[in-house]
């Protein structure tokens, strides 16, 4: 599993590096063609992560509701973030790969409800939740990557 965690890493890296030096204006700039911008796809990719390993799991988020329900699947930009808030985000995004591992490794991960993905792929236990996740994280990078393009 360790590779698992070292590529959920490793996008988590450079994505941060991607959108580094960024605005916020510019982070919340919705290019013409696309119906997200780079803070959605961020905020997402916290939100998903922990729905996909902890709710699954039958386990609290460990990220705050209100950031779930603005950026899980199947929701739009509706929020524009202040810097502090964006800030928290990052902080979320950064840090909770760390904490998963170390709860992985603790062996809280004990039940999994198992989920069938938009993509049509049946998540059926924890390392399942985990290589898909990583899967979405590398279209979200990719996409990232692409709007930062049309800034």
């Amino acid at each position: 599993m360790n590779i698992q965690f070292d590529v959920f890493r490793k996008y988590r890296q450079l994505i941060l590096k991607e959108i580094e030096g960024l605005t916020l204006e510019q982070l919340h700039i919705i290019p013409a063609g696309f119906n997200n911008n780079i803070a959605w796809n961020v905020a997402h990719l916290v939100v998903t992560q922990q729905l996909l390993n902890y709710k699954l799991s039958g386990l609290n988020c460990l990220c705050p509701d209100d950031l779930i329900e603005n950026f899980k699947k199947g929701t739009v930009p509706t929020v524009t973030f202040s810097e502090e808030e964006f800030e928290e985000v990052k902080d979320l995004f950064s840090g909770l790969p760390d904490t998963f591992v170390e709860d992985y490794n603790a062996g809280i991960f004990e039940n999994f409800t198992e989920y069938k993905t938009s993509a049509g792929l049946d998540l059926n236990s924890i390392d399942d939740a985990i290589t898909f996740n990583n899967f979405h994280e590398g279209l979200h990078y990719a996409t990232i990557k692409c709007l930062k393009k049309f800034l």
